[in-house]
């Protein structure tokens, strides 16, 4: 059964997003989205479940199965376009568009698989499986969409991850000094 893809919004997105979203959920395996029945693009999440202040835009939220209706996904465009910004950073929003809303959607569907299908896991491990799951896959999907610059650039990519890692334990080591002042 295919995922469908409901588009909600009055805001003005690019004229693929359907196929943008679609190709996202072709790169995650199907047992992943089991039980997943729609995606659903709206202006802005209003839900009487979320407790935080309306000020910061949700730009995203994953319904879990209620009784007889099936699991689904809602994406807000207003967060991740916003209508009322300036022009640069509006430009900048809609230049990375295409990976927010893959990110967000592997984030949300690691989210559902790992609260339905991995029952092992405890509260505190939830948040850092989803993280990595979302890595894993959005590095999958990137792979997947790569045009001539990332072919280039994929034999150096060992190398940066080298020093990112290095760049990370220099600034853990940093912090630490600076905390045992």
């Amino acid at each position: 059964m295919a995922i469908k893809i409901e588009l909600q919004t009055e805001a003005k997105l690019p004229s693929n997003v359907k196929q943008q979203i679609s190709s996202v959920l072709d790169t995650l395996p199907r047992e992943h989205l089991r039980g997943i029945e729609r995606v659903r693009i709206v202006d802005s999440i209003n839900d009487p479940r979320i407790r935080i202040p309306q000020k910061i835009d949700l730009p995203g939220l994953y319904h879990p199965r209620q009784g007889t209706q099936p699991a689904w996904i809602e994406i807000a465009a207003n967060a991740l376009l916003p209508p009322k910004q300036a022009f640069h950073k509006r430009l900048m929003s809609k230049l990375s568009f295409k990976s927010n809303v893959a990110a967000l959607t592997i984030s949300l569907v690691g989210q559902h698989y790992h609260l339905t299908m991995r029952h092992s896991l405890k509260k505190g491990q939830l948040e850092p499986a989803i993280r990595a799951y979302t890595e894993k896959h959005l590095k999958l999907w990137g792979n997947r969409q790569s045009g001539w610059r990332a072919r280039i650039f994929k034999p150096l990519q060992p190398t940066f991850e080298k020093w990112a890692k290095a760049l990370q334990r220099q600034a853990a080591q940093e912090k630490k000094k600076s905390a045992n002042r």
